[in-house]
């Protein structure tokens, strides 16, 4: 079982940056891949990024290539995404997930998820 806890959402002016944490509960952290998601409001939600329990791939969405990254610290059990260049269509609920054994952009094969934190970009 994992709990995860987002943290660091809020209100940024285009173009700033912010970094969203995601802390995990449970030992078996560092054997989960991870992911991030988001949701803007009336839309689907969508894949940002994930990264293997290893560190070892990362994969990013088309729209948050070049300005947003990945990584984790399995000693902290915490799973980070700072965000760069924002944008007002980076405006969503972000969720963090986790994964036993898929790392890739299909939100249903994430078993965990958190509550989710609010990412607000004003133009």
């Amino acid at each position: 079982q994992v709990q995860l806890v987002e943290s660091g959402g809020g209100l940024v002016q285009a173009g700033g940056s912010l970094r969203l944490s995601c802390a995990a509960s449970g030992r078996t952290f560092s054997m989960y891949a991870m992911g991030w998601f988001r949701q803007a409001p009336g839309k689907e939600r969508e894949f940002v990024a994930s990264i293997t329990w290893s560190s070892g791939t990362t994969v990013f969405a088309d729209s948050v290539k070049g300005r947003f990254t990945i990584s984790r610290d399995n000693a902290k059990n915490t799973v980070y995404l700072p965000m760069a260049s924002l944008k007002p269509e980076d405006t969503a609920v972000y969720y963090c997930a986790a994964s036993q054994d898929y790392s890739g952009k299909y939100a249903y094969r994430y078993r965990y998820w958190g509550q989710g934190t609010q990412v607000t970009v004003s133009s």
